[in-house]
């Protein structure tokens, strides 16, 4: 019996992960309004009834994709407490802080850029979409100003900046608007982006010594 009902659980996650996948595509390319559940069940090779049975409606749909994107699985886990996140906080020196972070982010915004910038604009023309983020608080922001205090605070840390001001400058650098530009408009590897942000943050948060 544990064995069917574990090959049933393997089963529903495979679905799960099937229509998540095919929505995802289908939402970047088409746009989230003109995306029909039908299209992502065809996809994903599933009835539409399941979706339905799945993630209730289309809005929900879409709230899960978002929140795998940007943890890179489905595990209830905050980016705070994720690993990659923790050698930040735990690294000796600023620089390898820097590193860490810059790594970590070209990952999420590997898996998370595209589809931000595809809500942003569904949110423009459906309503219903702002309410699955009902806070004001950028999360984005919140990860950033945790890493940049964890960062100032470390030996190599250019004394001038505070933690505000190398929040800010992380912010605007390793943005999912700017990755696109250079990775989709300008057909950077994913990896010369990641080059390219360490070497300018490392200029800009960095002590004089440690560039």
């Amino acid at each position: 019996m544990r064995e069917v009902k574990g090959k049933r659980g393997d089963k529903a996650r495979e679905t799960r992960r099937r229509i998540i996948e095919a929505a995802g595509a289908l939402f970047v390319e088409q746009g989230y309004g003109a995306t029909k559940l039908q299209e992502i069940a065809d996809r994903a090779g599933v009835a539409v009834q399941t979706i339905y049975f799945v993630f209730r409606n289309k809005p929900s749909l879409l709230k899960e994709l978002v929140d795998i994107a940007i943890a890179g699985d489905d595990e209830p886990v905050p980016t705070l407490e994720r690993p990659w996140f923790a050698e930040i906080t735990a690294a000796p020196t600023a620089e390898s802080a820097l590193s860490t972070l810059v790594t970590g982010t070209r990952r999420t915004l590997e898996r998370v850029a595209a589809i931000n910038e595809m809500v942003r604009a569904a949110t423009a023309t459906n309503p219903e979409i702002r309410e699955l983020w009902p806070e004001r608080t950028d999360p984005r922001y919140t990860v950033i100003s945790t890493a940049a205090r964890a960062l100032i605070g470390k030996p190599g840390a250019n004394p001038a900046l505070t933690a505000e001001e190398a929040a800010d400058t992380i912010y605007a650098l390793l943005s999912p608007e700017l990755f696109l530009v250079l990775t989709r408009d300008r057909a950077w590897p994913p990896d010369k982006w990641e080059r390219w942000a360490y070497d300018t943050l490392r200029f800009q948060l960095l002590a004089t010594d440690t560039r």
